[in-house]
């Protein structure tokens, strides 16, 4: 387990690095849905699934988590440092800048509000280490769910760009504006 933090009103939130092996056939099952199209994975079959995560899991710049509540997988959550990942030659990578992305998959017990709960913690997680300045996101445009959450959370939208397999709206949460927004747990 990589972090825990306790969540109101839904419980113990943990994060645990994805083993490819081991997790393949849940994550596919989450990023085949249609649901979650926005992840690009609707068409991979389990072994390109397998072999994704496989390769992120190689990388020292990468890291794949699932996300836990109370010991139920609820969520993927990915970070990467966006100077080794193809955002990072789309805009101004800066000092401490810390990418992310978030596929919540909660079955019905945790359905209600769990992005808003879930969001804060990742973002504590993420800026426990010093470096980590801005959290950077670059979700598809289409994706007004995720473009709301964002808004909310305290992310300033920049430019759309050209990712390789979307049209996306960069958007950043610097360390400052998140502490002003968020108190650290008791």
């Amino acid at each position: 387990m990589t972090y825990q933090e306790k969540i109101s009103g839904f419980g113990e939130l943990s994060l645990v690095p994805v083993e490819p092996d081991r997790h393949a056939e849940l994550l596919h099952g989450w990023v085949t849905q249609p649901r979650n199209s926005f992840w690009g994975m609707g068409t991979h079959t389990l072994e390109q699934v397998h072999e994704i995560y496989a390769f992120i899991d190689s990388l020292p710049t990468h890291h794949a988590y699932l996300v836990m509540i109370d010991d139920e997988p609820v969520g993927l959550f990915q970070t990467y440092q966006p100077e080794a990942d193809p955002v990072g030659e789309r805009y101004s990578v800066q000092p401490g800048d810390i990418g992310m992305h978030l596929l919540l998959n909660p079955g019905r017990r945790h359905a209600r509000g769990l992005t808003t709960a879930v969001g804060p913690a990742l973002a504590r997680f993420l800026f426990r280490d010093p470096a980590a300045q801005r959290i950077v996101v670059e979700p598809d445009v289409r994706n007004q769910f995720a473009l709301r959450r964002l808004e909310a959370e305290g992310f300033t939208f920049a430019s759309e760009i050209d990712m390789p397999d979307k049209r996306a709206q960069l958007a950043f949460l610097p360390r400052a504006r998140f502490e002003a927004d968020h108190s650290t747990p008791a």
